[in-house]
């Protein structure tokens, strides 16, 4: 159980907190939907609100704003000295005036923009299998906000443009990982750029996107990453990083999730984590409404009794070898600097 001074509860962010990045008329519509119970045809074409990829749902203004408001005060938090988790938060496709990509205000942009103010230097780390490019083009024109993101190719996924290896807008670096990219390549990957970045860039404070669609269960991702993996890049973040503020993410399996995170939560609190989940564990998972995995494959019992997936390492492709060895010696943060991976 969690101890009162290791939460706080949320708040809504203010308007001038969200006319700080989105645009009056887009928060004027979004507010009217809630207001009238549903979007506008008008509406709906011009912000983005009310589709299939950004639903309306009952109280969907006030749940974005619960979301994102609870980002800025995270970033508060970080202020203070503090390291903290905003699960609710990481919704880095939203733009300045529309909903995009399942994120209906942009969070991070707004929780680095807190951070700004306070005169740190940031550096953005986006881990979700797609590329952050609403938080990328936020800061593009800023030299002390520096956006990192490794994803999925966006010639094949969301959103479907940018974040390719040539695209550099500021300091941005982008990294697009081969299809069912491994333990081996990611980590990999994540080795050859962290630890050149943290030196170079010097950051004041690290904003960490956990965003769990990497993970090899998901639904929407073309990865093959382990949570095992997931946390071990997070151990090396938390542990040389000057500061921290982590957000949530993209994440379309709640059990991968769940086990994620909880794990994610252990290693922020210094926890332990089990070697096998105690029986109220495996029976929360278990009541977890989820019907797109198949229950006589091989393994599909194991997600409820272990928090750790079973270690997937594989070879490591000459392609991601290649993409590495380009940015290392093409990129204006690394030209000049670096060998090849």
């Amino acid at each position: 159980a969690m101890a009162p001074e290791e939460y706080r509860q949320g708040r809504p962010a203010s308007h001038r907190e969200l006319f700080g990045f989105h645009t009056k008329d887009y928060i004027q519509a979004f507010e009217r939907a809630q207001f009238r119970g549903g979007v506008e045809d008008s509406d709906r074409r011009r912000y983005q609100l009310g589709t299939l990829e950004n639903p309306y749902f009952p109280g969907f203004f006030d749940t974005a704003s619960l979301a994102t408001g609870s980002g800025v005060l995270a970033a508060e938090a970080v202020l203070e000295g503090v390291t903290a988790f905003s699960p609710a938060g990481g919704m880095h496709h939203a733009a300045p005036g529309q909903a995009r990509g399942f994120c209906y205000f942009n969070d991070p942009v707004l929780a680095i923009q807190r951070l700004r103010r306070a005169g740190l230097r940031v550096l953005y780390w986006d881990m979700d299998a797609h590329h952050g490019d609403g938080v990328e083009a936020a800061f593009a024109e800023d030299p002390d906000t520096l956006t990192v993101s490794l994803h999925m190719d966006t010639d094949y996924a969301y959103p479907y443009q940018g974040g390719r290896l040539t695209d550099w807008p500021g300091l941005a670096v982008n990294l697009p990982l081969p299809k069912e990219v491994n333990d081996s390549e990611y980590a990999l990957a994540f080795a050859a750029l962290w630890p050149r970045l943290l030196q170079h860039f010097d950051p004041d404070v690290v904003v960490l996107q956990a965003g769990t669609d990497i993970l090899a269960p998901d639904p929407l991702s073309k990865f093959r990453v382990s949570n095992g993996l997931f946390w071990q890049v997070v151990r090396q973040i938390v542990a040389e990083s000057p500061r921290l503020l982590v957000l949530g993410g993209g994440g379309y399996h709640p059990i991968a999730l769940a086990r994620c995170w909880t794990g994610l939560w252990a290693i922020l609190t210094g926890r332990s984590l089990p070697a096998e989940l105690p029986a109220t564990g495996q029976t929360l998972l278990k009541a977890v409404e989820w019907e797109l995995d198949d229950a006589d494959a091989p393994g599909y019992g194991q997600q409820f009794l272990a928090l750790q997936d079973t270690p997937r390492p594989g070879p490591v492709r000459a392609e991601l070898r290649e993409r590495l060895d380009f940015l290392l010696h093409h990129h204006p943060l690394f030209a000049n600097r670096s060998s090849a991976a």
